[in-house]
């Protein structure tokens, strides 16, 4: 193959080894929700098993007396729980449903003297034993936010689901209970406790039961997922950046993503060679890749094998944001994944630049107009900075930051003015005012990083809010025009994601379904940047290279788009620090954490 992309493929040995039966854990999990769903229904409805399901209600752990409600309703919630962790062939999931599973059949038979029930338990329990080897995944890392959510939604569940088994009974219920003794019962009854609706005979122990058994699997759950053993988070250790760094060294100059990898909130799998490298970040279950594989394309194949080895023993859904042509040959070959486009990369040509001719006047004009009200720029490396001026910058970086929350994944390093990023180029916009600012007479920073020896890709733009517009195209330009001293030959800016749509929906002759297409895009360009960000980059004449997202399945899609929106910082379920204490705690740590914030980019 053409740009060194190597022959041989490890799909050859994937089949040999033959496919992976991934049906039966999807199929088990169906069915642990669906007995889940009657267990719940057996143990909440007194007549549940006088109806037409009367067949099914049979083989379902117990169904009389307090007692075996409660169990009835404890096991199909836990069930219902356990059900995902089972589609995902979690290990933890596969020892609690075995674990349960004989328990249910045990007070089935204690309880209704029902050998069809232990029978057919015993029948469910045969696929987990027997496909055992498929419930492998590790557990995901531990997360307090997970906890909270579980307590949320577990405790709003519980309330609804209380009332209903308050409320089946009216009956055997005494008097009149208003809904706001209901309520109370059924709060009462989750923490243990005495409610003030009262029934006939055995039934007020059997919503007691119930409710407690509700309350105690909300509260249990909720402990688990705080305290369960923790499985360590994606951090790039200082070896590990080592490694990457000397990758770099020698292999930098092939994606102009490379040294984005260097982002400390993700982690790295190497070739067995060590030759090369993919770093990536789990999100929502998907391990989300960014740009090419890191080093040596001939060792490219390892890495990648490495990387599905470690979404497939943690049941993580992989995927690859922003690869380019070649590498997304290389990843759909070796793994069997599919590619779709999904946008393009523009990149200027220093030696083709030029801000003469027509194409070109707008920008003319905006500089000239901004250099005459007295701005002016400076380019230089990181290194060039003092201390003093650094920290300012940083500062300002982050205070000028358009949203509380830090974007970017693929295209953001997450810092500024790290000792090991000396080679990072920094263009700044200044202007002396009669009373200077916090951060004296500098308006605007543009950050960039290294893209091989004779190339930087485009980090982070903010400008202070009071200044002149067009300060990102006077910089751009700026660095454009002190190019060449820096050795630089190619500069990498924004990406624009779906342009070829957007250009080719806005000409003659498009048809109905790419102008629709191009509406929707220009419609989602109010909360995503997407139609400006194309044209803020078009201004200056690039070459558009096509980037890629590699994926498993079109099912999947939507989730792997999902969690790259949390990646990169469009959707975010954290809640933000107060700024001051942002602050005082990027100051305090290293490295400082600052993205990309497209939000001011606009067309002029």
């Amino acid at each position: 193959m053409s740009d060194g992309v190597p022959g041989r493929s490890s799909r050859v040995r994937r089949i040999l080894r033959g496919p992976r039966p991934e049906a039966v854990p999807a199929l088990v999990g169906r069915a642990a929700a669906l007995v889940g769903v009657l267990d719940i229904a057996a143990g909440v409805f007194p007549r549940f098993r006088h109806s037409r399901m009367h067949a099914i209600a049979e083989v379902l752990p117990g169904s009389f007396g307090p007692f075996a409600a409660a169990l009835s309703l404890s096991a199909g919630v836990l069930l219902l729980l356990l059900a995902h962790g089972l589609k995902r062939r979690k290990r933890r999931a596969w020892r609690a449903a075995v674990a349960l599973l004989p328990a249910g059949a045990v007070a089935q038979f204690a309880y209704r003297h029902s050998i069809i029930g232990v029978l057919i338990a015993v029948a469910l329990l045969v696929p987990l034993l027997r496909h055992r080897d498929q419930f492998a995944a590790l557990p995901d890392p531990r997360s307090r936010w997970r906890a909270l959510a579980n307590f949320v939604l577990m405790g709003a569940g519980s309330l609804a689901l209380g009332l209903v088994i308050v409320s089946v009974h009216p009956h055997r219920t005494i008097g009149d209970p208003s809904l706001a003794d209901r309520l109370t019962h059924v709060i009462y009854g989750l923490f243990g406790f005495e409610g003030p609706v009262d029934y006939q005979g055995n039934t007020s122990w059997t919503v007691a039961f119930s409710l407690g058994a509700l309350g105690w699997i909300t509260a249990v759950t909720t402990i688990y997922l705080a305290f369960r053993p923790e499985h360590p988070a994606a951090r790039l250790t200082e070896d590990d950046e080592a490694r990457l760094r000397a990758l770099l060294e020698k292999h930098g100059g092939r994606d102009s993503l490379g040294h984005f990898a260097l982002r400390r909130d993700k982690a790295v799998v190497f070739s067995p060679s060590g030759k090369a490298a993919v770093t990536y970040r789990v999100v929502s279950g998907v391990m989300l890749a960014s740009g090419d594989p890191i080093g040596d394309v001939e060792a490219w194949p390892g890495a990648i094998e490495r990387f599905m080895d470690e979404a497939r023993a943690h049941s993580w859904t992989p995927a690859v944001m922003g690869c380019s042509e070649t590498g997304g040959e290389v990843w759909t070959r070796e793994t069997g994944l599919d590619a779709l486009e999904l946008g393009d990369e523009a990149v200027v040509d220093v030696a083709d630049f030029s801000l003469a001719g027509r194409a070109m006047r707008n920008v003319r004009q905006m500089v000239k107009r901004i250099e005459r009200a007295g701005y002016e720029t400076r380019v230089r490396r990181i290194r060039d900075l003092g201390d003093a001026e650094l920290e300012r910058i940083r500062r300002a970086a982050e205070d000028w930051r358009g949203t509380d929350t830090e974007r970017g994944f693929s295209m953001a390093l997450g810092r500024i003015g790290d000792p090991a990023d000396g080679d990072c180029l920094i263009a700044t916009a200044h202007k002396a005012d009669d009373e200077p600012g916090e951060y004296g007479d500098l308006k605007a920073i543009l950050h960039f990083v290294p893209w091989g020896k004779d190339g930087v890709s485009l980090d982070l733009m903010r400008r202070d809010r009071s200044a002149d517009p067009g300060m990102n195209e006077l910089l751009i330009v700026a660095a454009l025009q002190a190019a060449p001293k820096f050795g630089i030959a190619r500069v990498s800016l924004n990406f624009a994601m779906f342009r070829s749509a957007l250009a080719r929906g806005e000409k003659i002759g498009a048809g109905p379904v790419l102008r629709a297409w191009r509406g929707l895009l220009v419609f989602l360009s109010r909360w995503f940047q997407i139609e400006s960000l194309y044209k803020f980059n078009a201004k200056f004449q690039p070459r558009w290279e096509p980037r890629f997202v590699v994926y498993r399945a079109s099912a999947d899609l939507p989730r792997i788009g999902f969690a790259a929106m949390q990646a990169e910082g469009f959707v975010n379920f954290a809640l933000p620090l107060p700024r001051f204490l942002r602050r005082r705690r990027a100051t305090a740590e290293r490295p400082c954490a600052h993205a990309v914030a497209e939000r001011d980019v606009r067309a002029a």
